[in-house]
């Protein structure tokens, strides 16, 4: 991930540009991304934080400081919508995921853990690299999974504590070192809603830049056991129809997907 110089290049014509996790367009409606103007105002105002650019991806990545205003013609929009609109396969939005969550683990990774010595862009891979120690750091995807539970007709969907607490959606929860994906599946289920499933399948995955998560879809279907919602996680679960579903989460995430039957 060489840093670049020349933010006017032919080579490089996207420019995605965040704060916090929001980025900046001059058209929300179709993806418009900033100009190299827009851009060298944010450098002249001493307003950018950090910044990298991807020759082989042909953009450039850019974080500017908190609460930053929106440049005269633009505006800022949450990352989360551009999922929304049912563009996850675009692949300006796959670079825009991407470009996000290197920038965020760069802001992770300014210190070597070791030696406490400032790093470095590595030279020639996505890396940071410790000059004292010569060590090298790699992005880290955090895998995840999240499973629709299904009954007969209907399917388990549940509202939880913190997060998200305005919507009923798929169990899901981080994989632990040592298990595999659908041992996740099963001990999740049962610590967050005491059941058993059984026939867990595998259904899709999706990238998750919020900041770094690879989401790993399942169905699964129901075996035995009452619902007892974990109280420090869960807030109510309750098995639904798909013609009497309450507020779930928007288009464009996974869990969308598989609670509306499109997956």
């Amino acid at each position: 991930m060489p840093m670049i110089t020349n933010l006017t290049s032919e080579f490089m014509p996207l420019h995605y540009v965040f704060c916090n996790y929001s980025i900046l367009v001059v058209d929300s409606d179709n993806f418009g991304l900033p100009s190299d103007e827009v851009v060298k105002k944010c450098f002249e105002h001493q307003v950018v934080i950090d910044w990298f650019g991807e020759p082989e991806f042909r953009y450039t990545a850019i974080a500017l400081e908190d609460d930053c205003p929106a440049p005269s013609g633009c505006k800022w929009v949450p990352i989360r919508s551009l999922f929304e609109k049912g563009n996850s396969g675009n692949e300006q939005i796959i670079c825009a995921a991407r470009a996000h969550s290197l920038l965020k683990w760069r802001k992770k990774k300014r210190y070597c853990p070791k030696c406490g010595t400032l790093m470095i862009d590595d030279k020639y891979e996505t890396a940071r690299f410790c000059p004292k120690c010569q060590d090298k750091l790699y992005p880290q995807v955090t895998p995840a999974m999240i499973v629709l539970v299904e009954k007969g007709d209907e399917i388990l969907l549940a509202r939880h504590t913190v997060r998200n607490n305005d919507v009923y959606t798929c169990l899901a929860g981080f994989i632990e070192p040592g298990e595999s994906a659908e041992q996740a599946v099963v001990r999740e289920i049962r610590e967050e809603v005491g059941i058993e499933v059984q026939n867990i399948r595998y259904v899709t995955s999706q990238a998750w830049p919020f900041p770094d998560q690879l989401m790993i879809a399942f169905k699964a279907d129901f075996k035995c056991g009452e619902i007892v919602p974990k109280e420090d996680e869960i807030e109510e679960a309750k098995w639904f129809t798909r013609d009497n579903l309450p507020p779930i989460p928007k288009e464009g995430s996974v869990a969308w997907s598989l609670i509306t039957g499109e997956l």
